[in-house]
């Protein structure tokens, strides 16, 4: 996998992070880096450990399906993306139970609710051939990236990017599982 589909994984992956870390930024009264820094850590973390996770479950079953492998790829992608397409078109604002904790157990069960799909990108990578290490610091400093910003845009801007944030990342998954689909199939 090319470099630059690995940076639109990582970016698709992240919108889910992004939103969230908008939602926060907007609940909190007074936004400093390192409180950016803290959510930015924390889905940062995940979004690299759950497609490490993925991969290791992904190699197991690896030889037995590798003649499908681009189908599943691409039915994972697929599925992620639409699912994301479809939150950011629902209209739900899930700011309003938003608070601007930071404690461990809140930031734990965003973190893990960020990056669920994030692990059924990590079996694609072990269908794929992917370099893991490599793919999955880039993808966690991605994350890092993307979730501080979304805290400061949050405070200063709203949720106004939120929905378009998904809306962007479930578009993006969609066409990588396409492309990967088409790449095996020949016709790229």
């Amino acid at each position: 996998m090319a470099l630059y589909e690995l940076f639109i994984i990582a970016v698709g992956l992240s919108m889910d992070a992004f939103a969230v870390s908008v939602c926060k930024g907007l609940a909190m009264k007074k936004c400093t880096w390192t409180k950016a820094g803290v959510v930015g850590l924390y889905f940062g973390m995940f979004q690299a450990v759950m497609p490490l996770a993925g991969y290791l479950l992904g190699v197991q079953f690896k030889d037995v399906i590798t003649s499908v492998d681009h189908w599943i790829a691409f039915i994972l992608l697929g599925i992620i993306g639409v699912n994301m397409v479809r939150e950011a078109r629902g209209g739900c604002d899930s700011c309003e139970d938003t608070d601007e904790s930071l404690d461990v157990r809140t930031m734990l069960m965003l973190a893990v609710a960020t990056s669920i799909d994030a692990l059924a990108v990590g079996v694609t990578f072990a269908f794929l051939h992917v370099s893991i290490a490599p793919a999955v610091s880039f993808i966690g400093v991605i994350t890092f990236t993307i979730s501080v910003a979304g805290v400061k845009i949050g405070n200063v801007f709203g949720t106004k990017y939120k929905s378009r944030a998904e809306l962007a990342g479930g578009a993006i998954l969609i066409l990588m599982g396409i492309k990967i689909l088409l790449s095996h199939l020949g016709i790229l």
